[in-house]
């Protein structure tokens, strides 16, 4: 493979153009919001926009019924508490993921176990999954990163060998499908964020989808969202039997749900086919492993991440990602910092403040080594940014960048 001087050493840089830009908010919020703003209420059980909010999620992704959150780090939590969690339950989970996804966990004092994931994928491996079932096991929180579906088949298979709960962290995952399905509705739960850094925005929000379709699982649903409180109809029945949160999402983040909903289909389709263009453009490049999607599956990648093969290249990854900033093409080393259990808050086993609880209750700990794929992956990752507004032309210029760094630094 022919090399040229790299940006870096004094080289014309490949990407001499902006990058693609848009407005993610229009006329369409600012009529929905005007909407909400004259029904002389912004709560959602009088008013209609979070409640359409909703209906329009649910015949989207053809499910029976969903409840709205504050955050999609309190759908998760509403998930976990409808579904039974409780002190010293354990659920098992990803090691590369927001923090968001474990908060809940420890909310309901129960206890975090990280299995394994997929070198390829990025996402939870079946098999590690099964490992770490213990007799206190009670729910899987499958994380479908960056947009790509995890392996749902057999995860759903373990979970109904070991009747487990299986809640779908989507976050990052808007109509992403495994095997034709939409992620969210093939497990229990379906957990979704509508933060401002998410496929679709409404400042912050979340969606749960409650995929049994049951009367007295929604309504458990509905009400862990609201102090258990339980509004329906007229009435409001305020007998509490034990405690929850209030996670309400507002009748203003409904009315620019309402209004982002009608541009998803758009936007996750741009994003899938961006990231899809960039995998078949790099993946036979010397030192490059391409973000893997299964052929059967659609990812709508909320990021494209790559992983380096070092041994293959003759620098580091922080050459390489130097480099390759010069070249124009934004990037950065890994996703996170490190896996989620070497943060301080599982190193020292401190969800509290002065105390070792829930953590205590089975003295577990997180080593270094662990889970070490997933450590890998985050050594040797490289995350790259994917908008709905970038033009061919700049992922032309992202996939030229990048073969022009491997080509340079290929052993």
């Amino acid at each position: 493979m022919q090399t040229e001087q790299l940006a870096i050493h004094g080289g014309s840089k490949v990407k001499s153009t902006p990058f693609g830009t848009g407005k993610r908010f229009g006329p369409e919020e600012a009529a929905e919001l005007a909407e909400a703003l004259d029904q002389n209420t912004l709560f959602y059980h009088f008013g209609g926009k979070v409640k359409q909010f909703l209906s329009d999620f649910n015949d989207m992704y053809g499910v029976p019924c969903s409840v709205a959150a504050s955050s999609g780090t309190a759908a998760i939590h509403i998930a976990l508490g409808t579904a039974g969690i409780s002190v010293g339950d354990e659920v098992i989970t990803s090691p590369i993921t927001d923090q968001g996804t474990v908060i809940g966990i420890l909310y309901q004092n129960a206890i975090p176990v990280f299995a394994d994931l997929d070198p390829q994928t990025y996402n939870m491996d079946p098999r590690s999954i099964e490992e770490r079932i213990t007799e206190r096991t009670k729910a899987i929180v499958v994380v479908h990163l960056a947009g790509n579906p995890a392996d749902m088949d057999p995860i759903m298979e373990i979970a109904r060998k070991h009747r487990l709960k299986v809640i779908e962290d989507c976050a990052q995952s808007y109509l992403t499908r495994y095997k034709g399905l939409l992620v969210g509705t093939i497990g229990d739960y379906g957990c979704f964020s509508t933060n401002d850094f998410k496929h679709i925005s409404t400042g912050d929000g979340g969606i749960v989808t409650v995929n049994s379709g049951e009367e007295a699982d929604y309504h458990a649903a509905h009400a862990f969202a609201d102090k258990n409180y339980q509004r329906f109809g007229n009435t409001v029945q305020r007998d509490l039997h034990y405690v929850a949160p209030n996670y309400r999402m507002t009748e203003l983040q409904g009315a620019v749900g309402v209004a982002q909903l009608k541009k998803l289909g758009g936007i996750c389709e741009t994003r899938r086919r961006h990231g899809d263009r960039l995998t078949a453009g790099i993946r036979t490049l010397p030192g490059i492993q391409a973000h893997y999607v299964e052929p059967d599956n659609e990812c709508t990648y909320w990021f494209y991440m790559l992983r380096l093969k070092l041994d293959e290249l003759s620098c580091t990854r922080t050459e390489f990602c130097k480099s390759l900033e010069a070249e124009g093409i934004p990037n950065m080393e890994g996703y996170i910092p490190d896996v989620v259990y070497m943060q301080p808050l599982f190193q020292n086993r401190t969800a509290y403040p002065s105390s070792h609880f829930p953590f205590s209750l089975t003295g577990i700990t997180y080593e270094r080594g662990l889970c070490p794929n997933a450590e890998q992956i985050l050594a040797t990752a490289v995350r790259l940014p994917t908008n709905e507004f970038y033009t061919e032309t700049d992922i032309g210029d992202m996939i030229e960048g990048i073969r022009k760094v491997a080509a340079f630094y290929a052993k």
